[in-house]
């Protein structure tokens, strides 16, 4: 089937909620490609984020060892960005706080 009769097909089918023409086009083209999915494909580069195994793993080191030490200090002394800090300390383990005063 080409690509602007399955672009048809799903205009007829879904009205103003139907994908663009372009989009078909190239979806079909992915698919004629040997493709088997359209969910986005590795990035190559540097990651995004240095929310990782690694640096996990020091964070909570650190914070064992001294459960008053401040974001900022265990970012200073780790050398990663705050906000990496700040992410594991509240997304990755959901503390609230690492100390009470």
């Amino acid at each position: 089937m080409r690509s602007s009769e399955i672009h048809k097909e799903i205009a007829e089918t879904y009205n103003e909620g139907a994908m663009s023409r372009s989009r078909v086009y190239q979806w079909c083209t992915w698919f004629g490609e040997g493709r088997t999915s359209v969910d986005d494909q590795p990035k190559s580069g540097r990651p995004k984020t240095s929310t990782n195994e690694q640096n996990i793993t020091r964070v909570v080191r650190l914070i064992k060892c001294d459960r008053r030490m401040k974001i900022r200090e265990i970012a200073l002394k780790l050398e990663i960005p705050k906000i990496t800090v700040h992410e594991i300390v509240h997304d990755t383990f959901g503390y609230r706080k690492v100390s009470a005063r």
